[in-house]
């Protein structure tokens, strides 16, 4: 038996339609969506299945949204009977994986994106900035350029991806200088706001107090933090780090190593999109990457020899 690292997809995963499949083959997932309705007290399940996109990709509704649609995916590979053996989460998709985990409740891990949400988009909206990624491009390098350009590092997502982030004028300094260093290529992001960056300050600092208000119980398998690319050893260590991650860069490169040091090379995708699993093999040439997002990703994953560790 194969024994399985799962990995939560964060903002940027949505698509109108995710996890329908499942919402209409299993009750359990049903229960799940009429539970996150009544906690979030929005219509959650319309969203994710109707959208529109204009209305989903807002900070404040996609968030809870991906949360759900990747709660929804391991509420599935549960009654299959497949178990994570650890876990981690990009971005957002951290709070999926300390669910997973048993550091959260589903009530906690909701409301806690909701209020991060919410938070977020109201800093963007008072401080507008930019993301861009930065391709094939010495990360040192890439450091300098951002302090001379007063950009910052978002997401480390492989060797060969980075996210800078800031305000429009310095990602797009740094862009150009990238290009000027021998970068291969620059893409500016389809994102409404500067996450992991300092312009998320305000919201920071109003997360914080909710944050400090959770129960975090204690982790029952391993669970990455993304800030610093190290396992959770207690509950009481989680709020600093969700806290600091608002600002602070997502090690994603260095957590997927850190897992496959300790003896994991199996990572399942768990949740809408297969943007990590496209990660996985830039990290690391040995690992194995699948992903369960509706019912044909779910067969495939089963019938490629997939069981519970």
């Amino acid at each position: 038996m194969q024994r399985w690292v799962f990995v939560f997809p964060g903002q940027g995963s949505q698509y109108v339609g995710m996890c329908r499949d499942f919402y209409d083959s299993y009750a359990e997932v049903r229960t799940l969506f009429k539970q996150a309705n009544e906690i979030l007290e929005m219509d959650i399940t319309r969203l994710c299945f109707e959208g529109p996109d204009p209305v989903l990709v807002q900070t404040a509704n996609v968030q809870p949204a991906i949360t759900v649609a990747n709660l929804a995916c391991l509420t599935v590979l549960r009654l299959h009977d497949v178990l994570p053996v650890a876990a981690a989460g990009h971005s957002l998709g951290e709070y999926s994986a300390l669910h997973a985990a048993g550091v959260l409740d589903l009530e906690t891990t909701l409301r806690l994106v909701k209020e991060r949400g919410r938070l977020m988009q109201q800093a963007a909206e008072a401080e507008p900035g930019a993301m861009a990624a930065v391709m094939n491009l010495d990360g040192e390098r890439l450091r300098e350029i951002c302090r001379q350009s007063d950009a910052e590092i978002a997401n480390i997502n492989s060797p060969d991806q980075i996210i800078i982030t800031g305000t429009r004028a310095a990602v797009q300094r740094a862009m150009d200088l990238s290009l000027e260093a021998g970068a291969k290529r620059t893409i500016e992001l389809n994102v409404s706001g500067a996450w992991h960056s300092r312009i998320m300050q305000p919201a920071r600092r109003r997360f914080a107090t909710v944050v400090q208000g959770c129960t975090f119980r204690d982790p029952r398998i391993a669970v990455i933090n993304n800030i610093d690319a190290l396992p959770l050893e207690r509950g009481t260590d989680a709020p600093s780090k969700l806290i600091d991650q608002l600002c602070g860069a997502v090690l994603w490169s260095r957590s997927v190593e850190r897992l496959v040091e300790a003896g994991y090379d199996h990572f399942l995708e768990v949740g809408p999109k297969k943007v990590l699993r496209g990660l996985m093999r830039r990290i690391d040439r040995r690992i194995q990457a699948l992903n369960v997002e509706d019912a044909a990703s779910l067969t495939a994953f089963l019938h490629a020899g997939a069981g519970a560790p």
